[in-house]
């Protein structure tokens, strides 16, 4: 079993959450059944990434911080599919979506994508938690509380 570190840090306030770019949760119908996260619209990564949470203290707002070391969005098999627009986590419930994707170089290599997903009510929380909940199950992994 992989294991996926969570790092459930607590903000003394909400406003420390201030997004800079605010994700989109849509209701949208998919023919899925298991959870996937694309760069590239229908290209599914296949690398599980590094995901660290942040929570405010009173549940109002939170974050999601993905890092994707090497993913296969890099390949030089995938240019021809387009271009990184975001990032989409999909399940049966629909989808989430953030333009907060960053890229990584060392030597002028592509070598990791860091991504950050903003959580701006419980309501949305519960949702990104959902989502995980499914992503974890489909690829075999397991939940590690910060201590």
């Amino acid at each position: 079993m992989k294991t996926v570190s969570v790092l459930a840090s607590i903000a003394p306030i909400a406003a420390a959450f201030a997004p800079v770019a605010s994700p989109s949760f849509s209701r949208v119908s998919t023919e899925l059944d298991a959870a996937k996260i694309e760069f590239i619209r229908g290209l599914e990564e296949k690398v599980v990434p590094d995901v660290k949470l942040t929570r405010a203290k009173d549940g109002s707002s939170g974050t999601a911080t993905f890092k994707f070391a090497n993913p296969n969005v890099f390949d030089a098999s995938t240019t021809a599919q387009g271009d990184i627009t975001g990032m989409f986590l999909i399940d049966d419930e629909g989808e989430m979506t953030t333009n907060d994707v960053n890229a990584n170089f060392v030597n002028g290599k592509p070598q990791s994508i860091e991504s950050m997903i903003v959580m701006q009510s419980p309501g949305e929380w519960d949702r990104f938690m959902r989502f995980m909940e499914r992503y974890a199950e489909a690829n075999d992994l397991g939940f590690t509380k910060a201590g």
